[in-house]
């Protein structure tokens, strides 16, 4: 099989460099990545949200690697088994993905916040990393494979907003970034945001000048949309009680990717729907959408949880692709799933992709979930050169095949 799966690669190679392009089949291992061309790669662990992407000139970026330790029936499972842990899964999908098999750094890996289904958890159980100097799960999986040249996370060095964290989960990765700073030569730094030179284009920037990505939100300052200019979204920590400091998933990373016409978000776990009797501030959601504005494709803040995807954040982001990273019987709940589906929001079609979407899922909510185009795979987004138009690809999640289960599009990008 594995052969044969080489062979194929070569095949597709070979077609590519005389100029005869190749398109992508369902059954058909998937075409490997085109220079121009922008890919991005959900993948699916069952253990946590975990993405892939080649950037137009080959620059490549991850951003989480989730590796959740805890079982319980409302939680998926390994995929596409058991026999390794979610951070090999996720490095045999890089190292495997067809054109791919030669890589051994990634360029930029980002953790949009400090929890385990985005970075890995922690236990004792956990090997240690060849060093010996920390443990592996996760993003630190990630790193014993590949060297990763720029790390950006929420708040390096002091981890320390709104509260310094002393789980272990947080402190392992501390002595992991101490640890790749002074032996690896990696570069590390806090997200910023209201930058667009932060992730850049490293290999030929000048060729695909219209690629940017634009850092929108973290830790609740917010990009306003205008220059590089941001605001104070939360209010100073010395006028709250300690209770009522921001959360974990309300300081989270948000950027927006576009090339092109084509533009894709990421919001990480923000909130937009205000539990009983809590501030409006608590609601990121309302100011993202005001400086975004439209998107193409958007990933679902906190995994459609009851907290995200208010009214007014769909209907001015109009995502006419909406993915679901699921992990966990109440992804999506159903008041989530009635917003996203609903015209009354905003008009036109849309198209819903879940990476697994359990059975519990599917029992509760009931038909409305057969409104989803796919419920289960690995999620590519195929972008097309100058970013014009682009397309949905599932890929098998069963075995490491690579094998296209369905295509979608192509999609006019707006």
């Amino acid at each position: 099989m594995e052969l044969k799966r080489i062979f194929t690669v070569i095949v597709f190679s070979m077609l590519i460099i005389a100029g005869i392009s190749v398109s992508e089949e369902v059954g058909q291992v998937i075409t490997p990545w085109e220079k121009g061309g922008l890919d991005i790669h959900f993948i699916n662990t069952g253990r946590g949200e975990a993405s892939f992407s080649i950037l137009p000139d080959g620059t490549t970026l991850i951003v989480d690697a989730g590796a959740m330790l805890e079982k319980s029936p409302r939680l998926t499972q390994l995929c596409p088994n058991a026999s390794r842990s979610a951070g090999e899964w996720i490095v045999r999908y890089i190292k495997n993905l067809p054109g791919n098999e030669s890589i051994t750094s990634v360029n930029y890996a980002m953790l949009t916040h400090f929890h385990d289904d985005h970075m890995g958890d922690i236990t004792e159980e956990c090997p240690f990393s060849k060093s010996k100097s920390y443990r592996l799960s996760g993003i630190t999986e990630v790193a014993e494979h590949f060297k990763l040249d720029k790390i950006i996370d929420r708040d390096w060095p002091n981890y320390n907003y709104p509260i310094r964290k002393d789980k272990m989960m947080v402190n392992n990765y501390r002595d992991f970034v101490d640890w790749q700073i002074k032996n690896n030569n990696i570069t590390v730094e806090k997200f910023q945001a209201g930058r667009n030179d932060q992730i850049v284009l490293l290999n030929e920037p000048d060729a695909f000048d219209n690629f940017e990505i634009r850092n929108v939100a973290v830790n609740g300052e917010i990009w306003t949309g205008v220059g590089n200019v941001t605001r104070k979204h939360f209010p100073d920590l010395k006028d709250l009680s300690p209770e009522e400091y921001p959360n974990e998933n309300m300081c989270s990373i948000v950027f927006r990717m576009s090339y092109g016409k084509f533009d894709f978000y990421n919001g990480g776990d923000i909130n937009g729907v205000v539990d009983y009797g809590m501030p409006l501030w608590n609601d990121q959601e309302t100011p993202v959408a005001q400086a975004i504005g439209p998107v193409d494709v958007m990933i679902l803040d906190h995994h459609g949880y009851v907290d995200s995807q208010n009214a007014f954040f769909l209907s001015v982001l109009r995502p006419r692709v909406q993915i679901i990273p699921v992990w966990s019987a109440d992804h999506p709940c159903l008041s989530v799933l009635r917003r996203l589906l609903s015209e009354k929001i905003y008009p036109g079609p849309r198209d819903i992709f879940a990476t697994n979407m359990m059975q519990a899922n599917k029992t509760v909510i009931g038909d409305r979930l057969e409104q989803l185009k796919s419920d289960q795979g690995h999620i590519l987004i195929r972008v097309a050169d100058g970013g014009d138009t682009y397309k949905i690809i599932i890929i098998d999640d069963s075995s490491e095949s690579y094998k296209i289960k369905a295509v979608f599009g192509p999609y006019e990008s707006r």
